[in-house]
């Protein structure tokens, strides 16, 4: 039984693992239920990271809002 590390397996997820490591992966994968397993929670895991969105708080975008009147108005003044 060959132990394979989270980076194997994450290698192997995202098939830039050597030709010799898919091939011992996918062959241990048919007898092992625990590295199947183990599988399964990094593809969760990195199914949840490729959910993951960012956004800007509500108040940041207000007060940049508010920046840009502020200094659209002081333009339009300085320049009749």
């Amino acid at each position: 039984m060959t132990l394979f590390t989270p980076e194997d397996l994450l290698l192997y997820l995202y098939k830039e693992s050597s030709s010799e490591l898919t091939i011992a992966i996918d062959m241990a994968l048919r007898e092992d239920w625990t590295l199947r397993e183990k599988l399964q929670e990094i593809q969760s895991s990195v199914d949840g990271l490729e959910k993951i969105t960012v956004a800007p708080r509500m108040e940041v975008i207000l007060k940049v809002m508010q920046y840009a009147r502020e200094t659209a108005v002081e333009s339009i003044q300085h320049h009749p």
